[in-house]
Order: structure tokens, then C-alpha cells, then sequence
């Protein structure tokens, strides 16, 4: 038995974020939700628990049906909160008095250590300030769970944990989440819905090969709507002929046939519907300005310390050369940003610092995880033309091509979402034409198809790059070679994937 049917559902803002979806959520779904950032994710999140109004269509709950959904930002209220006291407000009165031991058990099955429990949420990092948010839900004992980015500022041993909880909950609590993380959306989804303006697409199968299935349904779309429209252009053809012969001859019967090959091939043209083709959200596009230096960092034996000068690790004799795709790997706190900080001050500095050599003719890109180059009241237009020297015209072309109306050209910085400030940092580093990337989380505030295109842009362009990142399905896609961070020594070795299944059980 179906618990929430949404029958023809629609959103319509300035133009159709979807339309005519149709699906049930039956107990026991694991069910993906995909699609691009700005697209109507958090839209149907809403519509479903009730807190909106679709355009059209209609949603049906199950009588006293009780819907927990964990949103992406922590309410300001709650930031002076402690952990505990936080997840305690959540309950009615009545049950927080007599029943607060019910929040021991939630925080217990989250791993949130004794400690943590006493700090306000302010002093306690993005990653565990989204547990508190899902441990706020999940106190309520709601008959159905929806995360929206649920992975967003978690490392990989949250997220292994967070894999572990859901697969552990029971089986006939539906849970349905919105992602950009591929790898998770593998770990724990069994059913993958496509939002799309058209026809949304659902497949009983997690993401990736649910993706696979998706781009078939495209293809055969696609090949459909060529021959149809072949076949149409083809009837016209033929009816032309005929036409042609009928008025020659005086044929009564040959007019009659022009006239229904053509109401054929109208038909055939009416009926016929493109394949799908995604709304950019912007473009991606890095560069390469290139250099005749094969080395182009050299490491030498470098201390990489905290600000209070703990050595955290040294990286012993390492080269960095061109056409390296470096993913840095290392538990939290290991240093890997400390040493991403360590390099952008030794090239800006005049390129040699602290054990670190770098070739006179490297040109450095830098992406942060906070994107704090993108704060503050300046405009995208302003960011850009300051920046680079670049006319007007030439700067609103690259920002449209980055996904930005001139609306939002002339807006502060800091009222963008992180994927428009995502994109914008993009176009940044691609205007400074670096031959060398240092990128600290790239892929945090990117869909699946930002994603995919940074990485495509990567390869293709041959760049050269040191990464850190806790995306699985990214590093796999992107590194060719790897560091490990490994009691206090910086080591290289083949594959991330031993480090992945150690984060696993090491958080």
C-alpha cells in the first residue's frame, strides 16, 4: 500500500521546474532524488511535507502519515543551542520532560561523542551541525524521512557512518533523499528519480545505473524523434509529387491522396518530441596555459604544521610534474588543507618557502572549500572586471555563459547560492589561465553535471593539479596519482580505495 501518491504534479516559477510527475512512495523506498541545482529538488521536498503548494497535480498522504524532512541550513535560532538541548526542542514538552532519553538513543546510533553534546552548534563544524538537524528529525519517530544534501560539509567518515545508519533503519521507513554525491546515492538508494521540467523518468535502480538506463530512454528518444521526423519529411515529399501529377492530370483521387499523405506527416510532426535536452546551469571551463617545465613543484622534505607549530606531518622528497592529477588523501585534521595553504603561499611568495620549490613560469589557480574568495558586496560583474582586464561586454558574455542573468550580474556576491558562487569561482580560475590547479573541495557546492563536466575539463585539458576532495565517485574519476597522509609521513600509493574503506571504519 502506497503511503504519499503524487498524481500530474507541477511547479511553475519564472518558467517549469517540472511538470506532469507522477509516483508512489511505498514502505521500504530508498529513493534518489537527481537533478541540477536550481531545479525544483527542495521545491518538491516542500510539496510533499506539506509546507507548499504545487501549481497543479495533486498529493495524497495516508491518514496521520507523519513526514521528518531534514533541510540544509541550521535555523539562526538554533545556533546557541547546545547539540543536546537542540535535538531535546524537537519533542513536544510533554514528551521532552518524561522522555529525554529517547535523545541519548538518537545521538548514540549517530556516534555524536559525550563531548560535542555540550557545545552550542555555533562552535561545531557544518558536518555535525547537518547530524544535529537529522537527529532533530529523526527524535520525532516520522513514518517517513527526507534529506535534502544530507552529505554537504560530512567527510568520509561521516559518511560512512551516515551510509551505515540509513541501511540500518527499518525497512519499512521510506526514506527519499536529494544528492549530488554519486557514491552515496550508489550506497543507498534502490529507486532514482530524474526531476525534469517535461517528463521526469523513475527507475527501481540506484543512481548509476539508473543513469545508465536514463541515457538509453534519451538515445532511443532521440533516434524516435529523428525518424519521425524523417518519415514526415518524406510524406511531404511524396504529397508534393503527387500534387504536382494531380493538377497535371486533373486526378479528383490524387488530391485526395496529397491531402492525406500531408495530414500524416502534420500528425507525425505534432505527435513527435525531442529527446530530452538538460537547461544548462552554466558552463564549466577551465584552462591551460601551459609551460616547457616538466617539474613544476618540488617538495623537499616540508613541515607542515598547525598555526601553534605542532608538526603535523612531513612530505619527504616529492615532484609535482606536469600532467599530475594529484588527489591529497588524509583523515581530518591531517593537514591536507594546511599544506594546500602551505603551496599558494610559497608560489605567491616568490616560489620557494619553507621546502617548497616552484618553477618560475607556474601559473597558479586556487579554488577553496569556502569559496572566500567570493564573500562580500561586490557584484559578479564587479569581481570580474576588477580582476581581469576585460571590457563589460566581454564580462556579462562569460557570466551568462556561466548561468547568470544580468539580474544576477548586479547582485552582491554573498546572496548567490553556493553552486552560482561555484560556477562564478570557476569562470575565476579560468580567466587567470593557470597551468597549475590547487583545488581544496572543488566539487561541494556542484550538481552532477558540474561535476562531471570539471572532470571532463581536467582530462581534457591535460591539466595539472593537486586535489583534495571527499568525493569517492571524483577522485576515482579525476586522480591519477595519489598521497596519503600516514602517521605524520606524506606517502604515495596506488588507490585511494584502501584509504576509502579505512575512513570507513576509522571516524
Amino acid at each position: 500500500m502506497s503511503l504519499i501518491n503524487i498524481r500530474n504534479l507541477g511547479i511553475s516559477l519564472s518558467h517549469p521546474l517540472f511538470s506532469n510527475l507522477n509516483i508512489s512512495i511505498n514502505p521500504g523506498d530508498r529513493i534518489g532524488l537527481v537533478a541540477a541545482n536550481g531545479r525544483g529538488k527542495t521545491t518538491l521536498f516542500r510539496c510533499i511535507a506539506g509546507t507548499l503548494e504545487a501549481t497543479e497535480g495533486e498529493i495524497t498522504r495516508s491518514r496521520g502519515l507523519t513526514i521528518g524532512a531534514v533541510e540544509q541550513n541550521v535555523p539562526p535560532a538554533l545556533f546557541d543551542r547546545t547539540f543536546y538541548d537542540a535535538v531535546l526542542d524537537a519533542l513536544p514538552a510533554e514528551q521532552a520532560e518524561s522522555e529525554s532519553w529517547r535523545v541519548d538513543v538518537v545521538l548514540e546510533s549517530l556516534e555524536v561523542p559525550e563531548e560535542f553534546r555540550t557545545r552550542h552548534l555555533k562552535a561545531l563544524s557544518g558536518g555535525w551541525q547537518r547530524l544535529a538537524l537529522l537527529a532533530r528529525v529523526w527524535v520525532t519517530e516520522p513514518d517517513v524521512l527526507m534529506l535534502d544534501e544530507p552529505t554537504n560539509h560530512l567527510d568520509l567518515g561521516k559518511i560512512a557512518m551516515l551510509e551505515e545508519w540509513l541501511n540500518a533503519l527499518p525497512r519499512d521507513i521510506p526514506v527519499i533523499l536529494a544528492s549530488h554525491d554519486r557514491a552515496f546515492l550508489d550506497a543507498v538508494t534502490d529507486r532514482t528519480l530524474f526531476l525534469r521540467p517535461e517528463q521526469s523518468q523513475v527507475f527501481a535502480l540506484p543512481y548509476t545505473r539508473a543513469r545508465a538506463a536514463l541515457d538509453e530512454v534519451d538515445a532511443a528518444d532521440a533516434r524516435r524523434y529523428e525518424r519521425d521526423m524523417k518519415t514526415a519529411e518524406q510524406l511531404r515529399k511524396q504529397a508534393a509529387k503527387l500534387k504536382n501529377i494531380g493538377i497535371n492530370s486533373g486526378s479528383d483521387l490524387l488530391v485526395v491522396k496529397t491531402k492525406q499523405l500531408k495530414e500524416r506527416a502534420e500528425k507525425l510532426e505534432d505527435a513527435a518530441r525531442p529527446a530530452h535536452l538538460e537547461r544548462s546551469a552554466g558552463a564549466i571551463r577551465l584552462a591551460n596555459s601551459g609551460t616547457h617545465a616538466k617539474v613544476l613543484l618540488t617538495l623537499d622534505d616540508a613541515e607542515v604544521k598547525t598555526p601553534d607549530g605542532t608538526l603535523l606531518f612531513k612530505t619527504g622528497k616529492r615532484f609535482i610534474c606536469q600532467g599530475d592529477r594529484i588527489v591529497l588523501l588524509g583523515m581530518n585534521g591531517a593537514g591536507k588543507s594546511r599544506l594546500i595553504l602551505m603551496l599558494r603561499n610559497a608560489i605567491a611568495n616568490g616560489q620557494t618557502a619553507e621546502g617548497i620549490r616552484a618553477t618560475p613560469s607556474l601559473v597558479l589557480g586556487y579554488g577553496d572549500q569556502a569559496l572566500a574568495d567570493l564573500e562580500g558586496t561586490d557584484t559578479p560583474m564587479e569581481a570580474v572586471t576588477h580582476r581581469f582586464d576585460i571590457g563589460d561586454q566581454r564580462a556579462r558574455s562569460l557570466l551568462a555563459g556561466v548561468g547568470m542573468s544580468i539580474e544576477m550580474q548586479g547582485k552582491p556576491i554573498g546572496r548567490l547560492s553556493g553552486g552560482q558562487k561555484a560556477r562564478l569561482g570557476m569562470l575565476m580560475l579560468r580567466l587567470a589561465d593557470p597551468n597549475f590547479y590547487l583545488l581544496d573541495e572543488p566539487t561541494n557546492h556542484l550538481d552532477i553535471d558540474g561535476q562531471e563536466a570539471l572532470e571532463g575539463e581536467l582530462m581534457n585539458h591535460q591539466a595539472s593539479c593537486l586535489i583534495v576532495s571527499h568525493d569517492r565517485s571524483f577522485v576515482r574519476a579525476v586522480g591519477n596519482r595519489f598521497w596519503l597522509i600516514d602517521r605524520k609521513k606524506l606517502v604515495e600509493v596506488e588507490s585511494p580505495e584502501d584509504f576509502f574503506e579505512e575512513a570507513a571504519l576509522f571516524r
